[in-house]
């Protein structure tokens, strides 16, 4: 029993100076010499300046803040940003110069941005003018806006579109500025219609002829004429031809055996 207090007693003392011995070393790495307006760092050696503060030669100086700005306590740069409203002009901090018919960016806050109606032309927000059957159009380029759906742009002005019968205007700026209507056809500045044969159908496709047989047809001319299909085959993938089944092959309109 003696001797298991005496080991604890020794356990203890060894802690004690090992704390010791610990406290000594941390309070060696406080730094001794913090410089007004600085502040020791949280861990290791060494000291950071305050805000509005800059190191120079050991020292923290200040940093001269104009009004109407704030200290960034950046390393780099003047160390401060002008406030919000506030561009930097010579060193100072300037009100924003506001043109009419324009607002401050909240974005940046130091520029400006024209209103809905107007746009930048050098330090000016100038109207635009939008001819009769247009509409603005939110762009940075262009006229700044759009003739309505039926009317093209004619110079400053909006021209209505001369649409044939069985057509319809499109938001296309190019080109004719119409379509025909579905089973209808573009023939120089017409519409023509689409006659579909007996056993096909109007197709959606822009070009051939307008229209496709149905399964088990083939388009021969203007008409959709019955597949043949011989023994040993079947209708392929299109449904508008047919092809022998494995392993015969096709040899003069039939299957037969390689």
């Amino acid at each position: 029993m003696q001797s298991l207090l005496e080991n604890v007693a020794r356990y203890l003392t060894q802690l004690l100076f090992l704390v010791a011995i610990g406290g000594q070393a941390f309070g060696q790495d406080e730094p001794s010499d913090v410089p007004e307006n600085a502040q020791a760092k949280s861990y290791g050696g060494g000291w950071n300046c305050d805000p509005g503060y800059r190191e120079a030669d050991g020292a923290c100086a200040a940093i001269n803040v104009p009004d109407n700005a704030y200290a960034t306590n950046a390393s780099y740069g003047p160390g401060w940003k002008c406030s919000h409203g506030f561009e930097e002009q010579d060193g100072d901090c300037a009100p924003v110069d506001i043109p009419a018919n324009a607002y401050l960016d909240s974005t940046s806050g130091d520029s400006w941005k024209c209103s809905r109606g107007y746009r930048m032309v050098d330090e000016a927000c100038l109207i635009i003018h939008v001819p009769a059957n247009g509409y603005l159009k939110e762009s940075t380029f262009g006229p700044g806006w759009e003739c309505d759906r039926g009317y093209r742009i004619d110079g400053n002005s909006c021209t209505a579109i001369n649409l044939p019968e069985n057509a319809y205007p499109t938001n296309s700026t190019y080109g004719t500025g119409w379509e025909c209507h579905r089973g209808y056809r573009k023939i120089s500045d017409t519409c023509a219609e689409i006659v579909v044969p007996q056993n096909g159908y109007l197709s959606d496709s822009s070009y051939g002829a307008g229209w496709e047989c149905d399964r088990g047809y083939q388009a021969v001319g203007d008409a959709c004429v019955e597949l043949n299909v011989p023994t040993n085959a079947h209708l392929d993938y299109s449904g508008n031809d047919w092809d022998c089944n494995r392993p015969y092959r096709k040899l003069r309109g039939n299957c037969v055996l390689p």
